[in-house]
């Protein structure tokens, strides 16, 4: 007599069947999706830069120092007005710069120095999601760096001319020179040695510093240093907070069309030129 076997998959107590359990524990190589590659990545950027000591000198220490000693002090002639509320927006400009700019050219210049990138360059995480990444760590840093100034400036005496719209055209100006001064930073950093990037990041701190209106409004220059230096993104965003902060009227459409424009030249070469080693 022959036996019949059945081809029904056997199951286990609770009623599994083997199949499944096969299934389970199968392998299933292949990369995550890429919003969880590029959120995993700005995590670790986070949290790195928050921890750096250097880092967080130049992008808190700095521009609250500067804020609180210069609004008490008539040391720099700030136009008319309350000193704190012709500081505040220029402070503000500053530190979105000391972030989106310096600290992130000299941290990815020494990343890149280090064989960081190139390990990372290795992994499925593409060269837009290291961008994209890097630049959502530098929002979480200024987000603090708003609050903490914001702060800082209100129990100085400040007094904002925010509306709604206002509030809008803040936020567009703050995005926009992120994406400008990240993209460039970015640029500087995979292009250049971490020496170079090092030195030229500071170099570009202190020239912004004097020339780009953060402690004073830059219509106390000559007419051609005006006209010139009015090209410059921290010019652009400095100028547009002020305008709404300070006067509480929609900035001109040239600060948004100088950051779109340094926003857009930037990010295309930082994407094409960007050299992991």
């Amino acid at each position: 007599m022959t036996e019949h076997t059945s081809s029904t998959p056997t199951a286990d107590p609770v009623g599994r069947s083997a199949d499944s359990d096969a299934d389970l524990f199968r392998p299933d190589p292949g990369a995550a999706p890429a919003w969880r590659m590029v959120a995993a990545q700005a995590g670790m950027e986070l949290r790195i830069m928050l921890r750096h000591g250097e880092q967080f000198l130049l992008t808190m220490v700095i521009p609250v120092l500067l804020l609180v000693g210069f609004s008490l002090t008539s040391v720099l002639d700030v136009g008319g007005g309350e000193r704190v509320d012709a500081l505040t927006p220029g402070v503000l400009a500053l530190a979105v710069m000391s972030t989106s700019f310096t600290g992130l050219a000299i941290g990815t210049g020494f990343e890149r120095r280090y064989g960081v990138l190139k390990r990372l360059g290795a992994t499925p995480l593409s060269r837009f999601g290291l961008l994209a990444a890097k630049t959502l760590a530098v929002l979480g840093v200024q987000a603090i760096q708003v609050t903490v100034l914001c702060a800082v400036g209100l129990l100085l005496g400040w007094s904002p001319s925010l509306d709604p719209v206002g509030a809008v055209a803040v936020l567009v100006l703050l995005l926009l020179a992120t994406a400008a001064f990240s993209s460039l930073a970015l640029l500087m950093a995979g292009t250049l040695r971490a020496e170079a990037t090092l030195a030229g990041a500071n170099l570009v701190y202190v020239l912004m510093l004097g020339l780009g209106g953060v402690l004073f409004p830059t219509s106390s220059f000559p007419g051609p240093v005006e006209q010139a230096v009015s090209v410059l993104p921290i010019t652009a965003l400095t100028s547009g907070l002020r305008a709404v902060l300070v006067g509480g009227s929609p900035p001109d459409a040239a600060a948004f069309t100088v950051l779109a424009v340094w926003s857009a030249v930037g990010a295309l070469l930082a994407s094409r030129l960007f050299r992991w080693e």
